[in-house]
């Protein structure tokens, strides 16, 4: 399924607030694991990126990516973008 959820980023300016979008698998009725990470506030996770354009807002995109994978995420807290259908 795809997933959508909040995260924090530490920037020289401080902790910022993205939403990250993933693919997770449903491993309990409640929790599902992040698989891979498709996006950070709609920009793909790679290499450095900040969230307005200034210095002071960059931040590691794909570190974060790597940080995320295999955290165990409660559904109800998650926006289901899609879910795959078992035929």
């Amino acid at each position: 399924m795809n997933i959508q959820y909040d995260a924090s980023v530490f920037t020289a300016a401080g902790w910022r607030s993205v939403t990250i979008t993933a693919t997770a698998a449903q491993v309990s009725a409640n929790m599902a694991q992040v698989e891979q990470v498709i996006e950070i506030d709609g920009a793909p996770p790679v290499g450095y990126t900040s969230r307005t354009g200034a210095k002071r807002q960059q931040y590691h995109a794909a570190g974060i990516a790597l940080r995320e994978v295999g955290k165990r995420k409660r559904i109800s807290t998650c926006r289901i973008i899609a879910e795959e259908v078992i035929a």
